[in-house]
C-alpha cells in the first residue's frame, strides 16, 4: 500500500512538473484519477469574494461528463447554498455522496488552513476508507501544486475573480497577502477584506518569524487610485522596515517619514495597527496609528484594548510613536477592524453581539461571518472598506502541529455560521 502510495504521488508531481503551468492541475487530477478509476474529476478554485466555488477543471475519464475546453477558457461559478460542496469547503472535511449510479467525493485543498478549493471525483462505486485518506492526501498536494503553479499564470486568479477589477482594485489585490489564513502550532489566523465600490484603501498583512509573528491592519486616506497609491507606499515602508528587524516604535517612524516625503498627494496618511506576537510567551506588542482600537475577545466577551494615542502615519513630520502591550491568555481572540466596519449604516451592527455568536467559528469562517453581517446591515455596496483580520491564540509554540490534509481538524468549524 505504502508503495503504492509513493507511486501514485510520484506520478502526480511527475505530471505536474513537465506539464506547463496553466496544466498542471489538470495534468495531477488525471493521474489521480486515472490510478483511483474516477469516472470524472474537477478542482474547484474558491472565488475571490468568498461565497463561491468556480469550476476550473473537468476532466472526463472514460467518455462521460462535461467536456472540457478546446482553446477558450471556461469557469463556471457555483454560489454557496449550504451545501455539500460549502461544508466540505468550511468543516474541511471529506464528503461523501451516494447518487444513482455512482460516488462523489468532494476533498477540501487546504495548506496550513488555506482553503484553496475542493477536490470533486465521480467514483464507480463507493470508496473505501483508504480509498478517502489517498483522496485527502492528494488534495493537499495538490493544494501545493496550486500554489507553485500560480506564480507563473493569471489563469487562476482569472477564474477566482467573479467581477472585473478596477484599477485601484488591482493595486489593492497585491498589497494583500498571497495567503488570508495560517495555522501555526500556538495560533490561528486569518484576514479579510469587502471592498467598497470605490477602494477605500484597507490592507491587512503578516508574516512569521522563528518565534514572533508580525502583522498589520492599514486604512489609507481616500478613495480611488489615489487612495489605493497611499496605501501601497505606506505598506511597502512598513514591509521594508519590518524585514530590516526594527520594533514598532521604527517602523512607525519610518513610514510616517516615507508617507511625509513621497506620497504623491500632499497631506496623505494612513492609520495604522501595528502588532508583533512573540509565539513563546503570549505577550503582544501593539502600535495604534490613529486607527479603530483592536479588540480583545476573552471568556465570550470582548473589550477595547486601551493603547497609547499616536497620530496616523504621514499625518505630522515630527510625530512620536509610542507602542503597548497585552499578554495573551490560551483561548484568547484579537480582533483588528478598520472603520468601514462601523460606518453609516454599518454602525447599527452590534459586534460585541455579534463577535460572542462567532468565537467557536475557526478564523477564516469568523472574518466571513462578520464580512456578510456587515454587508447585510449596509447593503451590497459599501461606502468604504471593511477589513477585518482575526488572531487567535492557543499556546504551545514550537510543539508539534496537529493536522490532517493541510488543516488542523480539531479547529476547523463544525458547522455553518447562522
Amino acid at each position: 500500500m505504502e508503495s503504492d502510495r509513493g507511486w501514485i504521488m510520484a506520478k502526480m508531481l511527475e505530471a505536474a512538473e513537465n506539464a506547463a503551468p496553466v496544466e498542471a492541475v489538470e495534468a495531477v487530477t488525471r493521474e489521480l484519477g486515472a490510478a483511483l478509476g474516477a469516472r470524472s474529476i474537477a478542482f474547484l478554485i474558491a472565488d475571490l469574494s468568498g461565497r463561491a466555488l468556480v469550476r476550473m477543471a473537468h476532466v472526463p475519464l472514460d467518455g462521460t461528463g462535461e467536456g472540457r475546453r478546446d482553446g477558450d477558457e471556461a469557469a463556471l461559478v457555483l454560489p454557496f447554498d449550504g451545501g455539500h460542496a460549502e461544508q466540505a469547503l468550511r468543516t474541511q472535511r471529506v464528503q461523501v455522496i451516494a447518487n444513482a449510479d455512482s460516488w462523489t467525493v468532494l476533498a477540501p485543498v487546504t495548506d496550513r488552513g488555506e482553503a484553496i478549493g475542493l477536490l470533486e471525483m465521480i467514483l464507480p462505486a463507493e470508496p473505501t476508507p483508504p480509498t478517502l485518506e489517498e483522496i485527502a492526501r492528494t488534495a493537499h498536494v495538490l493544494a501545493y501544486v496550486v500554489i507553485a503553479n500560480r506564480r507563473y499564470t493569471d489563469l487562476f486568479e482569472w477564474g477566482q475573480r467573479t467581477t472585473p477589477f478596477t484599477l485601484s482594485g488591482e493595486i489593492q489585490r497585491r498589497l494583500l497577502p498571497s495567503s488570508f489564513t495560517c495555522e501555526g502550532s500556538s495560533f490561528t489566523l486569518s484576514g479579510w477584506l469587502e471592498p467598497a465600490a470605490s477602494i477605500g484603501g484597507d490592507t491587512f498583512d503578516y508574516s512569521i518569524a522563528r518565534d514572533e509573528l508580525h502583522f498589520s491592519v492599514t486604512d489609507a486616506m481616500g478613495h480611488g487610485v489615489a487612495s489605493a497609491l497611499t496605501a501601497t507606499l505606506g505598506v511597502g515602508s512598513l514591509r521594508n522596515s519590518r524585514r530590516r528587524g526594527v520594533d514598532l516604535v521604527e517602523q512607525a517612524d519610518a513610514s510616517n517619514a516615507d508617507l511625509a516625503a513621497h506620497s504623491a498627494v500632499p497631506g496623505s496618511y494612513l492609520t495604522a495597527i501595528l502588532g508583533r506576537l512573540d509565539l513563546r510567551t503570549g505577550v503582544c506588542a501593539l502600535l495604534n496609528a490613529g486607527h479603530v482600537p483592536p479588540l480583545l475577545v476573552r471568556d465570550g466577551e470582548s473589550r477595547a484594548l486601551t493603547l497609547p494615542a499616536n497620530f496616523p502615519l504621514g499625518m505630522f513630520t515630527e510625530a512620536d510613536f509610542h507602542a503597548g502591550e497585552v499578554a495573551l491568555r490560551p483561548g484568547d481572540r484579537l480582533v483588528v477592524v478598520t472603520d468601514g466596519v462601523g460606518e453609516r449604516h454599518a454602525a447599527s451592527l452590534d459586534l460585541p453581539a455579534m463577535l460572542r455568536s462567532i468565537a467557536d467559528l475557526h478564523p477564516r469562517e469568523a472574518v466571513r461571518a462578520l464580512a456578510d453581517a456587515v454587508l447585510d446591515v449596509s447593503g451590497p455596496k459599501l461606502a468604504d472598506d471593511a477589513t477585518l483580520f482575526i488572531l487567535d491564540w492557543h499556546n504551545g509554540h514550537g510543539e508539534q502541529r496537529h493536522s490532517s490534509a493541510g488543516a488542523d481538524r480539531a479547529r476547523a468549524s463544525t458547522a455553518l455560521p447562522a
